[in-house]
């Protein structure tokens, strides 16, 4: 099969460019055991998908061999009997003891909302929940959790603490038992969203919110955490926290500048099949507009540094001080992640 025919096939099983997909905090996860990238989405576009539309709350599942070319979204939960008929937001996937678990945000009516796990033995699903609710705490508007397995093995949940309940909002810490179905510790605050110097004011339009932790291991051993809120100027912004201890526990200190601010925000890091450290993130935080902004990284000692976004979105669609700058025409050079 020559070069082109391998690339209409290509476009043909994966006809969903990086550049069109319309997503909200995408999480990406790079499955070794299949050697694909997987990344998961709570809406559709109906008018290009109309036979993917569900009638009722799911999620969706979406492939790539290359992070650039992205499948049919598939539906791989539907809420079924499930307790919760709203928000189904900022879905995650994580391998975790041989199975797959989508960690999410979820909420019914008269209900705060929290998140809860679902688990499968395929990450295109079908997944189920795990357990009978939420891990997160009960009487909390929680939000974004996070799986973090610990030194010792032990899983964690990291998750936002919403400002509208406590104004200034948290980022906060349970440990999981093993099935991830309960939690078997008191949560931890972890810090608070006016400990970060680079976060605007509540006079300004800057919120005190906390959003999407990510945390992660350098290189140099030293344990780092992405999280959003947003920026004086900026609109949503990606900072970055260390841990003093190198553990969950921190404490945490706040670095002083954010790693993006251009109104992107809910960014993780994976790795490559060629071992590049990449950054995910949405962007702008406009949603009719939000897309994959995809950055390759680097580290340098126990700091986070971007070399190069590679998805082009930015081009046309770039946010908070850097709109005015975007073009007005879409960017139609070669994808080479």
């Amino acid at each position: 099969m020559s070069e082109q025919d391998e690339l209409r096939e290509k476009k043909k099983d994966y006809p969903y460019s990086i550049r069109d997909v319309h997503i909200s905090d995408p999480f990406i996860l790079a499955d070794e055991n299949s050697g694909m990238y997987y990344t998961y989405v709570q809406f559709v576009d109906r008018e290009r998908f109309p036979d993917a539309v569900s009638d009722e709350p799911c999620f969706y599942v979406l492939k790539s061999p290359d992070l650039v070319n992205w499948s049919v979204p598939k539906i791989c939960f539907k809420k079924g009997n499930f307790w919760a008929d709203k928000d189904y937001w900022a879905p995650e996937c994580h391998f975790w003891r041989g199975r797959y678990y989508i960690i999410s945000s979820f909420r019914a009516d008269g209900k705060y909302r929290g998140c809860q796990c679902l688990v499968a033995d395929s990450p295109e699903g079908p997944f189920s929940p795990v357990g009978d609710g939420p891990v997160t705490p009960h009487g909390w508007h929680c939000l974004d959790g996070t799986l973090y397995v610990e030194k010792d093995g032990s899983p964690w949940m990291v998750f936002c603490h919403e400002w509208m309940q406590v104004y200034d909002g948290q980022v906060c810490a349970i440990k999981l038992s093993d099935d991830l179905s309960t939690a078997v510790s008191e949560p931890e605050i972890l810090f608070r969203a006016s400990d970060a110097p680079w976060r605007g004011t509540m006079k300004s339009g800057g919120s005190l919110v906390t959003d999407g932790p990510f945390l992660y291991r350098m290189k140099s051993g030293a344990l780092i955490m992405l999280w959003s809120s947003f920026s004086e100027e900026g609109g949503y912004t990606v900072g970055t926290a260390r841990s003093l201890s190198g553990t969950v526990h921190g404490p945490w200190k706040q670095d002083e500048v954010p790693l993006y601010a251009l109104d992107g925000g809910h960014a993780m890091l994976f790795n490559t099949f060629s071992g590049k450290l990449m950054m995910s993130l949405h962007c702008p935080n406009i949603h009719p507009k939000k897309r994959i902004l995809l950055f390759e990284m680097e580290e340098r000692g126990d700091r986070l540094a971007i070399r190069n976004e590679v998805t082009g979105n930015w081009y046309d669609g770039a946010g908070g001080t850097a709109e005015r700058w975007r073009y007005r025409v879409k960017c139609e050079e070669e994808i080479l992640v």
